[in-house]
């Protein structure tokens, strides 16, 4: 393959090299845009924040061993060379697709509304059972994340996974763009981003942006569950995986074992075999199907897809699940929107001990908000929660609803600073205890009051 260097980064990005002769031949290893990240051999770019900007820490960079820089202005004294164009964010995009281009290797891309992190590190603990196997890391899923996952790839990479996420039309096709998926997981079409795409059928005509990307080979693995995903065509090959019969790989004789276990049966025409994986809840065999079917699809044996799913770790703030000593925490905290939080409740729901939901706002929801989140409240009355605590403003609305189904025991707390102050009086000792809320409420600062408790 060709190696990226400065020189070449310029020619891509048809930016201007600036910076001594023996600086245009170095070879790029990978990308950061913290300088703090900065690993030798390292592109830093230089991109401008709503508080900071980059460009104040190239010589920081450099010193931490970067090969050079991507800037939008003139960088003062800089210790190392960089290459000078008129968006960082475009060029790094152009030049993470011409590096994309230089691997012949399987490239699975995952989208969704509900469940895309943990679908793709399951896929990923499958798929690295019998490949080498790169993978997107932490949230690197959008337009600056993807190009800098795409430049973290290396020469001994077999395989790849691709996490995009998106907020509205448009960006699908640009990450697919860069990625050019050779198979495609959508989890669900659900409501997320409304504000931005309307409905759920705008939320699928975006999500779908990445078909026209792949090639004529390329795969497109669907939730067979979601209605709009399994009347979708996308034009090439389909593959449909869920709970309902007419899904073309099946989880079936679902049952926990413990809190430390989720098993079931993976069914298709052909065959069936049992799976084991160390995860809680009833969602997990819906998210390790399409881990099950691209292990198929690249020829890993049913015992390798097996020893795969084994290996498998949750990730922090989405249903990560411990035992405190106190109460049983389910850690979801990451974000919310109405199925990932029915999802949670259906799971807190087959907990031993009295349940409850600590709820907050789910953003970005547009003018279906308030009945969404009405929506939630109802389904929190008919998952037999037992004590429900809302925080946020949009969250009277699920404590509302939750009341008028006949819910029993409802606590409201306009902020954070309430709640923190009042939950040890409200959580007893044996309690199963969900906290869940979108990203932008920061739920995870309750995490550490809820350990404590004793």
């Amino acid at each position: 393959m060709e190696h990226l260097t400065p020189q070449k980064i310029a020619e891509i990005a048809n930016g201007e090299y600036i910076g001594s002769n023996p600086g245009r031949s170095t070879f790029i290893t990978g990308a950061a845009r913290d300088n703090r990240e900065v690993k030798q051999g390292d592109l830093f770019v230089c991109v401008r924040g709503a508080r900071t900007d980059g460009h104040l820490y190239a010589n920081e960079a450099f010193r931490s061993g970067a090969a050079c820089c991507l800037a939008e202005r003139t960088i003062p004294d800089a210790k190392g060379p960089y290459v000078l164009v008129e968006s960082t964010l475009d060029a790094v995009k152009q030049v993470a697709g011409y590096y994309r281009r230089q691997f012949d290797i399987p490239v699975i891309g995952v989208t969704g509304s509900v469940g895309k992190t943990t679908t793709k590190e399951l896929v990923s603990a499958v798929v690295g059972a019998k490949f080498k196997v790169h993978k997107t890391e932490g949230n690197l899923n959008n337009e600056l994340g993807v190009p800098l996952t795409l430049l973290a790839l290396k020469e001994w990479h077999e395989a790849s996974v691709i996490e995009m996420g998106i907020s509205g039309f448009g960006e699908m096709g640009r990450l697919a763009g860069m990625v050019r998926p050779d198979i495609f997981i959508i989890t669900k079409v659900g409501y997320s981003h409304i504000d931005e795409l309307g409905d759920l059928n705008g939320v699928l005509k975006a999500k779908t942006e990445a078909i026209a990307y792949m090639g004529p080979d390329g795969i497109a693995i669907l939730n067979g569950d979601d209605a709009l995903l399994y009347e979708y065509d996308p034009g090439m090959r389909k593959i449909t995986f869920g709970l309902e019969r007419h899904n073309n790989y099946r989880a079936e004789n679902i049952r926990m074992e413990g809190m430390d276990y989720v098993a079931f049966e993976t069914a298709n025409d052909m065959e069936r075999f049992p799976v084991r994986i160390p995860a809680y809840g009833n969602h997990i065999p819906q998210m390790a199907l399409p881990a099950i079917i691209v292990g198929k699809l690249l020829g890993l044996s049913n015992g390798e897809i097996c020893s795969g799913l084994l290996a498998f770790t949750p990730v922090s703030g989405r249903a990560d699940m411990c035992d405190t000593g106190y109460v049983t925490l389910i850690n979801d905290s990451y974000n919310a929107n109405p199925h990932s939080v029915e999802s949670a409740l259906t799971s807190l729901s087959s907990l031993p001990g009295r349940h409850v939901a600590i709820l907050g706002d789910m953003l970005g929801l547009g003018a279906l908000s308030d009945g969404l989140h009405r929506e939630v409240g109802g389904f929190c009355a008919d998952a037999g929660i037992d004590a429900l605590i809302c925080c946020g403003e949009k969250a009277a609305h699920i404590r509302d609803a939750f009341k008028a189904a006949g819910g029993n025991v409802a606590h409201y707390y306009p902020d954070k600073t309430g709640l923190i102050k009042a939950l040890p009086g409200l959580i007893k000792k044996g309690d199963a205890v969900l906290v869940k809320a979108s990203h932008g409420m920061q739920f995870e600062e309750l995490i550490p009051v809820l350990k404590e408790l004793a």
